[in-house]
């Protein structure tokens, strides 16, 4: 946890890059920024101006998701390309690391989860309009200076790397876990060629005005494989029914087979997109039987997290009809 001491030493810097960048401005306060789930996050003001600060959180290693300069990159790389990014201000290689991007006004909404709701005409706009977006960041060239692209993950290394999330679940809790996870590892596909991934994809990370995407955002683990790993997850929100108790109708939305459609926009169909969509499911239940973990072992306290069941049991489910 930081200290007022560590967010005093943070706002000094922040203060000396962007008084430099805005030198006749006055520069704000930082002030928390909610619902940020890597390193700390952070609003600032430079005159008009308005940032975000992510930072590494003292006497932590800047490794994972507290990579912030990781994100730094991948944001930098994308910048003035056809998928809209905030854009980088300044980076603090100094540790603790931190970088400042442009504050991007929107809202980033889950229609079939999240609050305030957003009427249906403009929730299935966004949805499709994002479908376009990740079709646009697969065709990244990763090349670009700055990516420095890291070795491509494949199916079988995101196989194996959720099995293991999902086996350190009590099994009580992923009830027919065992069967999906040994038919996805008799049949895993041969992988396409690598593109830059997201790594979390979906209306959620995505800031909107309207029917208009802004900014994507939350790039803590984005990385490069086979993009069906994007796709099978962000499938997944298109359907409240893959989320008992949690989800909710929203009238129109697209469907998977019309998001699929919108991303391949006349190109040739995916193979092997059923054991991709199957994965994605496989993944939400071990995250989320994850989640509900910690919470009793008391190792983060969220009641919340005792609404997952359901949904745990109906991932685990429709993943295995879905494998046929």
């Amino acid at each position: 946890m930081s200290t007022a001491t560590d967010v005093a030493e943070l706002a000094a810097r922040v203060h000396d890059r962007l008084a430099a960048r805005h030198p006749s401005a006055s520069i704000g306060e930082l002030k928390t920024l909610p619902g940020g789930h890597s390193g700390l996050t952070y609003s600032v003001t430079a005159g008009d101006a308005r940032y975000v600060i992510k930072a590494v959180p003292p006497g932590q290693r800047p490794i994972g998701r507290n990579n912030v300069l990781r994100q730094a990159r991948v944001l930098g790389a994308l910048a003035g390309s056809t998928v809209p990014v905030p854009g980088v201000a300044a980076v603090d290689e100094t540790q603790p690391a931190w970088f400042a991007m442009e504050f991007a006004d929107g809202e980033a909404v889950e229609p079939v989860l999240d609050e305030p709701r957003v009427p249906p005409a403009t929730a299935k706009a966004r949805m499709l309009r994002i479908a376009s977006v990740l079709r646009r960041l697969h065709e990244t060239d990763l090349r670009t200076p700055g990516l420095d692209a890291p070795e491509p993950l494949d199916a079988a290394g995101e196989l194996e790397r959720w099995s293991r999330t999902m086996r350190a679940v009590p099994d009580e809790l992923r009830p027919g876990s065992e069967e999906l996870l040994r038919r996805l590892a008799e049949d895993v596909p041969g992988d396409l060629p690598p593109v830059l991934l997201h790594g979390d994809f979906r209306l959620g990370n995505v800031l909107c005005v309207g029917g208009r995407a802004v900014a994507v955002v939350d790039w803590e683990i984005w990385s490069v494989g086979d993009p069906r790993i994007d796709l099978g997850w962000f499938l997944l929100f298109a359907d409240h029914r893959n989320f008992p108790q949690l989800g909710r109708a929203v009238p129109g939305l697209p469907t998977e087979d019309e998001l699929l459609d919108t991303y391949l926009d006349g190109r040739a169909a995916l193979p092997a997109m059923d054991w991709f969509r199957a994965l994605g499911r496989m993944k939400m239940a071990a995250i989320m039987g994850h989640n509900l973990r910690r919470h009793r072992e008391g190792k983060h306290h969220d009641p919340d997290q005792e609404r997952l069941p359901p949904t745990i049991a109906a991932m685990i489910r429709t993943a295995r009809d879905i494998l046929g």
